[in-house]
């Protein structure tokens, strides 16, 4: 399943919906937060063509070809407006790609084994090269991104991977996604280490080179529907800049702006190269 758009005007979309069931396109309505209300494309495949229609209904909702589809489609097909939610493991792989997930499940599995009397010897298998030698362990300059130290650490760090980059995988597929991670977690390791050393840890530096990504993408190739809501991106760049005066917690700054700055860099890199039917 992926997550289309939320409205707050549910005949409309259930409009859209019979609209769409004429063309064999299965698409659900669930209620979301706030009196709002999600549509759910039910096959990935259908997306492209999908996205098309929407566009044009966003454009002209008033068509009168959609009053004419719930006429149509009245009675003659089953309800596709469920108003029972999903569960919140439906929701979660609905939103996310096997990347992401594969990511998440990763980090699971090392922050369990450092929990269980590892944390040292998970630290010194993953972390940043400090050597020549360990610079020649390739692996080195990524897994740092999958060490973590503490729990809300991990929460924090997976919830936005897993919503960021489920996007990114969804729209542009696990090869984009897998490739930002490569570089924003070298990049940033780099960064990181000269400015503090090598004792440093999580996916915070992807997760803001996914808000750059993202960024950067929606502005450019709006039309592709990869964007990050307005309120979200304040609050990420709110925080970058708190996180520099608080004095409660060691955090990687320069990781997350180094990481910020990668990402913003792939999404107009990507949004020059990317055809109109990603």
């Amino acid at each position: 399943m992926m997550r289309l758009i939320t409205i707050d005007n549910p005949r409309l979309g259930q409009a859209f919906i019979d609209y769409m069931a004429l063309k064999h396109i299965e698409i659900v309505m669930v209620p979301d937060v706030e009196a709002t209300f999600c549509l759910w494309l039910v096959k990935d495949e259908h997306l492209h063509e999908t996205d098309i229609e929407l566009k044009q209904f966003l454009a002209h909702p008033e068509d009168p070809k959609y009053s004419a589809a719930s006429w149509q489609t009245d009675g003659k097909q089953k309800p596709l407006f469920r108003y029972r939610s999903p569960s919140v493991l439906q929701l979660f792989y609905a939103k996310a790609g096997y990347m992401t997930l594969g990511v998440c499940l990763l980090c699971i599995v090392v922050f369990v084994l450092q929990m269980f009397g590892l944390q040292q010897t998970m630290f010194n298998l993953l972390h940043f090269p400090t050597s020549q030698t360990g610079a020649w362990q390739i692996w080195r300059w990524v897994t740092p991104a999958f060490l973590h130290f503490s729990i809300l650490h991990i929460i924090f760090n997976l919830l936005w991977w897993w919503y960021l980059g489920g996007d990114l995988e969804k729209r542009l597929g696990a090869w984009r996604l897998a490739n930002l991670l490569v570089l924003s977690s070298a990049g940033s390791g780099i960064v990181q280490y000269w400015s503090d050393g090598p004792g440093f840890g999580g996916l915070s530096g992807v997760v803001y080179a996914l808000v750059g990504f993202i960024w950067m993408f929606g502005w450019k190739r709006p039309e592709l529907g990869l964007s990050i809501q307005k309120p979200l991106l304040g609050f990420m760049l709110i925080w970058l800049v708190i996180a520099f005066v608080q004095p409660f917690m060691p955090i990687a700054n320069s990781a997350h702006v180094a990481g910020l700055l990668i990402g913003m860099g792939l999404g107009l890199y990507e949004a020059k190269r990317a055809p109109v039917n990603v």
